[in-house]
């Protein structure tokens, strides 16, 4: 008992200090009860084959998914626009917009999502952002009460009861305290945010090196003078290349994109590509992006026999106008360096089309834009070159550092792009995967209605390969989970758990079962502001259960209130990974957290306290 309790302390003073990863930490910390002989191999590797981590694993794909197709950003931003002008209703649609979204996805992938959205929701109704940036990370916490999936913690709880030969919750049985969660949350931080986060900063987050797509797209005018013209069957086009139109040389255009509808047996796997390759064939149905003057867009279109899709379209103009996408073709700038072997020659000399694999769309000298016969150009040194190509072959150009020098960050850029046309298909998925999950009748596990969910998430193309799939897993969250659960099974085989429990029923439960409650929620809630709310539900889930069966009465509502006590923590920016999201971005202190999240965190404690028992009777 005594190594395992020494393991553990040793364990929570690296949690706390920050110093050393928490993967790492929890690593150790397994590593150390196997070594001691406290648990077998296949008692301290049984936390990695668990169902929790395999369907965390899972939810993390989903999750992923869902801000790659841009799904997630474009439900909130349309339900943000409700706001106008008006900074209550901003407020109020945060919270609760934030909580929505955190009850289905990973509360530091919500918040991460939500960010940029309310800063700039804020700076358009004249907002202070610091006033909404920390309801913002409280609120996916709450939000995350109101599911099975929402918040680690409630899994834990959920594995524990079955575990312990008790009945498994369903996906809902969250949702009444999660509602209770968020409206107490809500009306506490009305007032609080007020008094204590109206004078912060501004928290303008633009700091950020290099241009946006966006920023690019009207600096050099590519949207200006836009057209779309489509390859219909018997066109002169069919069959030929970019290279060989030569639609710059003979009518001073630029194909700016093609792009392709490659459909499937089956519409819903069906994909968008783009081409910008010179050697890029022409089939029918494809859809040509030119920029350049509209009469010579009209002759080109006449004379190889094209659809004109629009008209002249400008950005002045009201309807709207043929957008450039970048989901697998971008643009970037590029710096002529003074020792570059291109100075003095022209793009047409240089071939780099042909050697590096990218057009050449503009040539920015000084405060002059050169748009128009670029081939016959001689470049300078300290010219900036936009350039535009498959990002793969954009990154390539960072090899030449004796030529240029590549602005900005493309593939940052390029991780931004999100895949809106495959926004329907992750909602059906997602809907699917709620659906197989609430309904009983279905007879599909939660973890395999996940795990289901993320390989159609990757099959349909939701996310662009299965390696960015692997990208959207948080491996030390992961590892952290999977490492400290044998840790419960360790306190649980030395009788440490026990113990625990047999003092609180002890010095407690004479009290009553509300008392041994109220004990079991202040510790939960006391611990997790010093470790991760993970590792204090895994370590009190058993504590409370055994707690509770000591005391002869139901475990169900002191479950809750470990879960809702590890979740509920906002006294500390350390104590979740939203709380610490938001702390460079609404330039809070320490104490910002202590004014606004400790009267929240026990104002939250006392109602949930008298609640449970109400929603889980003794």
């Amino acid at each position: 008992m005594l190594i395992t309790v020494s393991i553990l302390a040793i364990a929570v003073v690296f949690f706390m200090s920050g110093k050393i990863r928490s993967d790492l930490v929890a690593v150790c910390a397994l590593l150390a009860l196997l070594v001691f002989g406290i648990l077998t191999p296949d008692e301290g590797l049984s936390g990695f084959s668990n169902s929790v981590v395999i369907m965390m694993v899972g939810l993390f794909v989903v999750g992923g998914a869902i801000f790659q197709t841009g799904l997630a950003k474009m439900i909130g931003s349309r339900i943000l626009k409700l706001a106008g002008q008006s900074e209550l209703r901003l407020f109020l649609l945060v919270v609760l917009t934030t909580a929505g979204i955190g009850a289905f996805v990973s509360n530091t992938g919500t918040v991460a999502l939500m960010l940029p959205i309310v800063v700039s929701m804020a700076a358009g109704a004249g907002s202070n952002p610091s006033r909404l940036l920390m309801p913002l990370a409280f609120a996916s916490s709450m939000g995350g009460m109101m599911t099975l999936i929402g918040t680690p913690p409630n899994l834990i709880i959920q594995d524990a009861l079955v575990q312990a030969g008790f009945e498994s919750l369903s996906f809902f049985s969250f949702l009444p305290v999660g509602l209770v969660c968020v409206g107490v949350g809500t009306l506490v931080l009305l007032p609080l945010s007020k008094w204590f986060l109206t004078g912060k900063g501004t928290g303008d987050e633009r700091s950020r090196t290099g241009k946006s797509l966006a920023q690019l797209v009207k600096e050099y005018g590519l949207s200006s003078n836009l057209f779309r013209a489509r390859v219909v069957a018997g066109s002169a086009a069919v069959g030929r290349t970019v290279a060989g139109l030569d639609v710059r040389h003979r009518y001073g255009l630029n194909i700016l994109e093609i792009r392709r509808q490659e459909m499937a047996r089956n519409r819903f796997l069906h994909t968008l590509k783009q081409f910008s390759a010179p050697d890029t064939e022409l089939a029918e149905g494809d859809v040509l992006y030119l920029s350049g003057a509209p009469e010579q867009v009209e002759r080109f279109a006449l004379e190889c026999g094209l659809d004109l899709i629009d008209g002249h379209v400008t950005e002045e103009t009201s309807r709207e106008p043929a957008s450039l996408d970048f989901y697998d073709i971008g643009i970037a700038e590029v710096l002529l360096m003074s020792s570059s072997r291109l100075a003095n020659r022209t793009v047409k000399e240089v071939g780099i089309r042909d050697k590096y694999n990218v057009n050449v769309l503009g040539i920015r000298r000084k405060k002059e834009y050169l748009l128009r016969d670029l081939g016959n150009v001689r470049m300078h040194d300290g010219d900036v070159l936009l350039v535009q190509g498959d990002w793969k072959d954009i990154a390539r150009l960072s090899g030449e550092e004796e030529n240029w020098v590549v602005l900005g960050q493309p593939l940052a850029e390029a991780a931004k792009v999100t895949l809106d046309y495959k926004a329907p298909v992750a909602a059906l998925i997602m809907i699917l995967m709620v659906t197989m999950m609430v309904f009983d009748f279905i007879p599909v596990a939660p973890v395999t209605a996940v795990m289901i969910a993320a390989v159609l998430m990757v099959v349909t193309g939701c996310l662009r390969s299965v390696e960015a799939a692997y990208q959207t897993i948080r491996w030390e969250t992961i590892v952290l989970f999977a490492a400290m659960m044998p840790m419960s099974l360790a306190l649980e085989k030395t009788g440490v758990s026990e113990y625990i429990s047999t003092t609180l029923v002890e010095s407690i439960g004479g009290f009553g079962p509300l008392a041994l409650l109220a004990g079991i929620y202040f510790t939960t809630s006391l611990m997790t502001m010093f470790i991760s709310n993970t590792v204090t539900a895994l370590l009190m889930a058993p504590i409370a259960l055994q707690s509770a069966l000591q005391l002869g009465v139901s475990p169900v509502p002191y479950m809750f209130a470990v879960t809702v006590a590890a979740s509920m923590c906002f006294a500390s920016p350390f104590s979740t990974p939203p709380n610490a999201l938001v702390m460079p971005a609404g330039q809070y202190t320490f104490m910002d957290y202590v004014k606004v999240g400790l009267p929240l965190q026990v104002i939250m404690g006392v109602v949930m306290i008298l609640v449970l028992p109400l929603f889980f009777p003794f």
